[in-house]
């Protein structure tokens, strides 16, 4: 059994009084000694900082003005004083054994940077509805994720991650709308790789589909993250590889805009996915385009 090192879990809550009990009470009943729980209050304006009122000292309570879920992870990060950070969401809850778990795995392989761990997912009601698993035993790398060879299951609710890497990266950026956790997993995975435990250790609530609203914020943030961290793939992959893997995302938001009725944003984003990827990505995106000129189903 190893020491057990402090490590300290940072959730940040919105208008999460309906939730945020259960997530707290998962953190609270871990099997591993030495955790600060960090909540973060972001700017809610139900009835969540009674709840966490209610937790005492058992908690530390951050109280910001709303600013969204990379500030308030930001704000628990700056907060934070364990040797690990682990980040959950105020509707996701843990099994009682993921810290250890996690814990005793980047103990005894200090070049990772980070683990997550496959997740069990569920609706409301508590039903079953699906499982989440990423990347095996096997350590990932940054091109690993560019490719989606590799994915870090779970979403961040399932991380656990070296406190001073995260500082040092000046965790999660906020410019980045639907795809700052990519781009913090991308950045750690350039500093040590990172593995994903196969046994389920989260349990993810999963809502009612309502993406296609945020779609237009998704494909700003997922672009804006890969044009970012190009430079961060090995030399040799910063041509051909990551121009096909950024035509490909194109050519993925150019088949969502179209099935959501934005033809002329798809249209669009198919002649850049050509112009980034003449060959390789860019024959899916003219094959693509002639369907949506002909009306074809995609």
């Amino acid at each position: 059994m190893i020491e057990a090192p402090t490590v300290s879990v940072v959730i940040p809550a919105y208008n999460a009084a309906w939730c945020v009990r259960r997530a707290i009470d998962s953190v609270l009943a871990q099997d591993f000694q030495g955790v600060e729980t960090i909540v973060v209050n972001d700017g809610s304006t139900d009835d969540t900082r009674s709840v966490l009122a209610s937790f005492g000292t058992r908690i530390r309570v951050v109280d910001k003005p709303n600013g969204g879920m990379s500030s308030a992870r930001n704000a628990g990060i700056a907060a934070s004083n364990g040797r690990y950070i682990a980040f959950l969401d105020a509707d996701d809850r843990w099994l009682p054994n993921k810290l250890l778990r996690q814990v005793e795995l980047l103990e005894h392989r200090p070049e990772l940077a980070f683990c997550a761990a496959t997740a069990l997912l569920e609706d409301r009601e508590g039903r079953a509805v699906g499982i989440w698993s990423g990347s095996d035993q096997h350590s990932a790398t940054v091109a690993d994720i560019f490719c989606g060879h590799a994915s870090v299951a779970g979403g961040a609710s399932a991380v656990v991650a070296r406190t001073a890497l995260v500082k040092e990266l000046g965790g999660f950026d906020p410019a980045l709308a639907g795809a700052e956790d990519t781009d913090m997993w991308i950045r750690l995975a350039a500093r040590g790789g990172f593995m994903c435990l196969e046994e389920p250790l989260v349990v993810i609530l999963k809502h009612p589909a309502s993406v296609s609203r945020n779609r237009t914020a998704m494909r700003r943030g997922a672009l804006a993250m890969t044009r970012k961290n190009r430079r961060l793939l090995p030399q040799d992959q910063q041509g051909v590889f990551w121009r096909s893997v950024y035509a490909g995302l194109l050519c993925d938001y150019a088949k969502w805009a179209w099935r959501d009725g934005q033809h002329l944003q798809a249209i669009k984003d198919l002649l850049l996915a050509l112009i980034a990827s003449p060959t390789q990505r860019g024959r899916l995106a003219a094959s693509l385009l002639l369907a949506m000129l002909t009306r074809q189903e995609i």
